[in-house]
């Protein structure tokens, strides 16, 4: 059974960090590329960041340079730090892969205050 399980949402303070992170199983995690999305308030989900099997990255053009994705195999594990935050980063952040999307996770809220 596929589970997703991210954490580490909160509210911060315009210019501030926070560390999410995702732990993946009924999947082969170490052989899938890996995403963090985001949907804000009455917008679309959309795909911030992904890492390839072999650690590649990208990133949508708003985050560049702020938000930094990795993974860790051993612990079926994706990570997202988001440095710099402002209050248009607000919105539920989920993981998932980046290609044939498995069920979605509850998500963590990240909410940051100006």
């Amino acid at each position: 059974q596929v589970q997703l399980v991210e954490s580490g949402g909160g509210l911060v303070q315009s210019g501030g960090s926070l560390r999410l992170s995702c732990v993946a199983s009924g999947i082969r995690f170490s052989f899938k590329t890996m995403g963090w999305y985001r949907q804000a308030p009455g917008k679309e989900r959309e795909l911030v960041a992904s890492i390839t099997i072999t650690g590649a990255t990208t990133y949508v053009d708003s985050v560049k340079g702020r938000f930094t994705i990795s993974r860790d195999n051993a612990k079926n594990t994706v990570y997202l730090q988001m440095n710099s935050l402002t209050p248009e980063d607000t919105a539920v952040y989920y993981c998932n892969t980046k290609f044939e999307l498995v069920s979605w996770g509850k998500g963590t809220l990240v909410t940051v205050s100006s």
